[in-house]
Parts: structure tokens; C-alpha cells; sequence
């Protein structure tokens, strides 16, 4: 049993009680190989020591696209979607009037109102804001004042409202060809009466300030 191989066609033969074949002769390569597969097989060699290590000399596909012929080889090419341009942004006018006298003394009737209001509730605040010197920010005396002025520039922005609406209309007169005299002559008094106004507010809010 020494020296018996358990591996190979030999124990499986006699194991299953057959007859062991003999192995087949092994060929040389070289001889096996006819003149036709010598032939292919050097063709092979030959191509592939002629490209390995170059560059291809075909085009890639950005070279392709840059030449307008990557769609005859059906690659897609993705090309930036175009920026939409907007049109200008014009601001809005307010159209002229049917009746612009009738507009014109409707604003300064309701400029002249936010005025006076102004005027009614300036010396309350001044006097609170008296009041409130030296009490510091935070103390009630100062909540008072600061509520007193809160009230004051409420008034001042009814006035300035009136202001706008005028500023638009003189805008719109002149671009339709008007000269704008009627409207400046009304809007230079609101425009008056807004700068007091802010004059006011800003001595009442420095005393408090301070």
C-alpha cells in the first residue's frame, strides 16, 4: 500500500472497477500549432505591440462635438440651457386723473389734515419728553414719551403718503407731455410741511435720548 496514490484517474478507475485507460501523449505545442495558427497568432502580437503605449489616432468625442459631428456617431451632447433675458423692470405710474384739479385739492386737503394733526399732538409729546429727561430709558416717564412720539410720526406718514401720491403724479404729467406746474405748486407745500415734521421728531427724539 506504500506509495499508492488515492488521487487521479487511476484509483477512481480502480474503484469502480474499470479499466484504467492510458493517459494521452502529450503534444509540444509547437508541433500542435499548424502554420495557419503560427500566422494568427503572430498577427495578434503584431497589433498589439503597434498600439500599446500610443495615443489613439481616432477623435475622442469632445473633439467630435467641437466639430459638429458628434451626432453622427449618436452620442448625446448636453448643451447649457439658455439664460432668459428679462425685460426691463419699469416702475408703476399712477395714470392721470380725469378730474387732476379735484385730485390735486383732495391731496392737499389730506396732507393739510396729517399736518395739523401733527401740530395738535406736538406739544403733548413735547411735554412728555420733558418729563421724561433724566429718568433714563426703560422708566415709565420714557415709556410714556416714546409712546407720545410713536403717535407724532404716525401723523408725519399721512403726510409724506399724500407727498408720494403727488411726486407719481407730477411723473405722469410730465411723461404725457404736461408741464407739471400745477402739481409742483401743491406738492412743494406738502414737501414743506414733511421737512418740518422730520425736524421736529428728530429734536423731540435726540432730548430723549439724552
Amino acid at each position: 500500500m506504500r506509495g499508492l496514490s488515492f488521487a487521479g484517474p487511476a484509483f477512481y478507475a480502480c474503484a469502480m472497477n474499470r479499466p484504467v485507460s492510458p493517459l494521452p501523449r502529450l503534444v509540444s505545442p509547437r508541433r500542435a500549432a499548424g502554420p495557419a495558427t503560427l500566422l494568427v497568432g503572430m498577427a495578434l502580437l503584431a497589433g498589439c505591440a503597434s498600439t500599446a503605449g500610443y495615443p489613439a489616432l481616432t477623435k475622442g468625442a469632445n473633439e467630435l462635438a467641437a466639430e459638429g459631428r458628434i451626432t453622427a456617431c449618436g452620442i448625446p451632447v448636453a448643451r447649457p440651457a439658455p439664460v432668459p433675458v428679462s425685460p426691463a423692470v419699469l416702475p408703476p405710474q399712477l395714470p392721470l386723473p380725469a378730474d387732476l384739479p379735484a385730485r390735486l385739492a383732495a391731496l392737499a386737503d389730506q396732507a393739510r389734515a396729517a399736518n395739523a394733526d401733527f401740530a395738535a399732538r406736538r406739544g403733548k409729546a413735547s411735554s412728555l419728553v420733558g418729563a421724561a429727561s433724566g429718568s433714563g430709558r426703560g422708566s415709565e416717564a420714557w415709556s410714556v414719551a416714546s409712546i407720545a412720539l410713536a403717535d407724532l410720526s404716525s401723523a408725519r406718514s399721512r403726510t409724506a403718503v399724500a407727498l408720494a401720491d403727488l411726486d407719481q403724479l407730477y411723473v405722469a404729467q410730465r411723461v404725457d407731455g404736461g408741464d407739471g406746474i400745477a402739481i409742483a405748486a401743491v406738492r412743494d407745500q406738502v414737501t414743506a410741511w414733511v421737512a418740518d415734521e422730520d425736524a421736529v421728531l428728530a429734536d423731540l427724539s435726540g432730548r430723549l435720548e439724552s
